[in-house]
């Protein structure tokens, strides 16, 4: 690998490690401290964009689990942080459970919604199985509203800040380093279980169902755990999502969420986690870099009232942009960049690598 070049790995320890060259830990350690120094640097508005990031990085990071590894189609993933949301705010409303006891609660939610919904994808693939999960977008989104509507919660349902030993979780520096830990512990999570098993089997379904079944593969097995595993991770994902917002309601688990998902695999890149990151930056960041566009550059006055049509296109023509012109996505695009430093000044990779 060209990443590699110039290592000699002479232990079986050496092909484990996370972090296995100098140039990879030195922009861990470049990374680590520009992450730490961020919310002392930044303004407010600023670490509030970081914290977006980070919440959906963490749902980037299952779906791409589960459709860019697995290569299951999903279309409840707003569904599923829903679930994870209603799982917390009816827990704090109707009894008063406290964060510890919500976030496990809405991990078994999103686990026992993941093997229901997974069951279909056992029998049904492509389109069948998109549609089948897209119900479960509509049934989440249809129990948060009747809940809503039976108890007069009609601004949703508010939930406080999480509190720990009397102090109240409310700043949004202290929330980024709590989002911090989550998405790095999310990432971690998923990038050992792509190293094992469980991981190379996904892979090969993504490839194959019936070249994995003669492999040896359960296939059963490996779409139920790859469907589990995705939905756990986020309705842990919808139950920060639900804390760090305040309140919980169905208008905010549009059908748009979820293409807004699908996009952060397909423009990240399908099947890298480094993808899944670059993409739910680049889809959260998106609209507030064409509301400054549209607000810096010469244009007409009626743009400035049409910022989120504006945004819809522009949003539209870079998901055709991506899918036909760079299907790797960003991840791709990084590889690319990387190879041409590393290898430099020679053009291609040498015979043999």
């Amino acid at each position: 690998m060209p990443h590699a070049s110039g290592y000699f790995r002479t232990r079986y320890l050496d092909d484990t490690r996370l972090l296995d060259t100098r140039v990879k830990r030195a922009a861990a350690m470049i990374g680590a401290a520009a992450a730490v120094a961020l919310p002392f640097l930044a303004s407010t508005f600023a670490v509030d964009l970081a914290n977006q990031v980070l919440l959906a990085s963490i749902g980037a990071v299952a779906l791409m689990l589960l459709t860019g590894v697995a290569g299951q189609i999903s279309l409840g993933h707003a569904g599923l942080l829903g679930a994870g949301a209603y799982t917390t705010g009816i827990l704090f409303r109707e009894f008063g459970a406290p964060f510890w006891v919500t976030l496990p609660c809405a991990g078994l939610a999103g686990a026992a919604i993941g093997l229901l919904f997974g069951l279909p994808s056992l029998r049904l693939r492509g389109l069948y199985l998109a549609v089948s999960t897209l119900a479960l977008h509509f049934i989440v989104v249809y129990a948060g509203s009747e809940y809503e509507s039976r108890r007069g919660l009609s601004t949703g349902v508010l939930i406080d800040p999480p509190s720990f030993a009397g102090w109240a979780l409310r700043d949004g520096r202290a929330w980024y380093a709590v989002l911090l830990v989550a998405a790095l512990a999310a990432l971690l999570f998923a990038r050992n279980l792509l190293r094992s098993r469980t991981g190379r089997a996904w892979r090969a379904l993504r490839g194959r169902e019936a070249v994995a079944a003669a492999m040896g593969i359960d296939v059963a097995r490996a779409k139920l755990s790859a469907f589990v595993v995705s939905s756990i991770l986020t309705s842990l994902a919808g139950c920060l999502f639900a804390y760090y917002r305040g309140f919980v309601s169905a208008e905010a688990y549009s059908l748009f969420l979820t293409i807004q998902y699908v996009a952060m695999v397909i423009i990240g890149g399908m099947g890298s986690l480094l993808g899944a990151v670059l993409g739910a930056a680049f889809v959260v960041l998106f609209p507030y870099a064409i509301e400054f566009l549209v607000r810096v550059m010469p244009t007409p006055e009626s743009w400035s009232s049409s910022v989120f049509a504006i945004d819809y296109a522009a949003f539209g023509l870079v998901m055709i942009g991506f899918l036909l012109f760079e299907p790797q996505g960003l991840a791709g695009i990084w590889r690319r960049v990387q190879n041409y430093f590393l290898l430099w000044p020679f053009r291609q990779t040498p015979a043999g690598r």
